[in-house]
């Protein structure tokens, strides 16, 4: 990598339904709380500062890196107002970084490392403002979904409560795996307003706003199937350590 890279890990949600108290995050899944698996993979892609956007009992959050936090900033995310409002939460605490930022939820404990690799060295050699990478899966239940022109150029995304019902047709996804430029996103989270069905500010909103803007925003299909699956259930938490358990006996890397 030719620039720095730093991450931001959504990391404040709570776990009502995992049937807990727990922080979603910090529920095991393989061995692990889900969020060292997430932790894992941007160190091995090579961040050399993470920032943790922590709340809801975000002390457990802390405790579980209580060993391994040299390169961990916590952030507190007070109210709950989605994933913008987590994001711009870390903008002072990256104020004087010059770099990429990696942005990231910390439910998604499947990524790789060399997926994430894959995804900054497209962003760095395309020469990008924004990177993201998406995935096409057989079921998209759940998932924003990539919206493209007949062209197939990127034009935005469309939560899965907003679409319509031709767009929930669409199988291309957005896993939430980005690579911004870091003022390039912060001024972009800046100007996304808040969601009239949900009340909340969303992340996805930003590619979008830059490419009005006519900046690079780059977009590709790279994430893996198996990479994909986020945790919201305890039926979900052990769908994905069985395969978490089945990469570790093909001796995969892990948290």
């Amino acid at each position: 990598m030719s620039k720095p890279l730093a991450a931001i890990i959504l990391a404040a949600g709570k776990g009502t339904r995992m049937k807990s108290d727990l922080p979603k995050v910090a529920h095991e899944v393989a061995g692990a709380p889900m969020v060292r698996w997430v932790v894992a993979a941007c160190r091995q892609a090579g961040c050399e500062q993470i920032s943790l956007v922590v709340g809801h009992r975000q002390e457990i959050v802390r405790e579980i890196f209580s060993d391994d936090a040299d390169d961990i900033i916590f952030i507190e995310q007070t109210e709950q107002l989605g994933t913008g409002h987590a994001v711009m939460c870390a903008k002072s605490a990256l104020a004087d970084y010059v770099g990429d930022v990696l942005v990231l939820c910390g439910d998604g404990p499947l990524i790789r490392g060399a997926t994430i690799g894959r995804l900054v060295e497209r962003h760095q050699r395309s020469e990008a403002i924004c990177t993201m990478a998406t995935a096409t899966v057989e079921n998209a239940a759940g998932y924003g979904r990539v919206l493209r022109d007949q062209a197939g150029v990127f034009v935005g995304i469309v939560e899965e409560k907003n679409a319509t019902p031709e767009q929930r047709e669409i199988r291309e996804i957005n896993p939430s795996y980005y690579c911004f430029e870091r003022e390039a996103l912060f001024g972009a989270l800046e100007r996304v307003g808040k969601d009239a069905i949900s009340g909340e500010y969303y992340v996805t909103e930003a590619p979008t706003i830059l490419l009005q803007d006519g900046a690079g925003v780059d977009v590709v299909d790279i994430v893996p199937e198996d990479e994909v699956h986020s945790i919201n259930t305890v039926e979900q938490l052990e769908q994905v350590a069985q395969i978490l358990l089945a990469r570790a006996n093909q001796h995969e890397v892990g948290a």
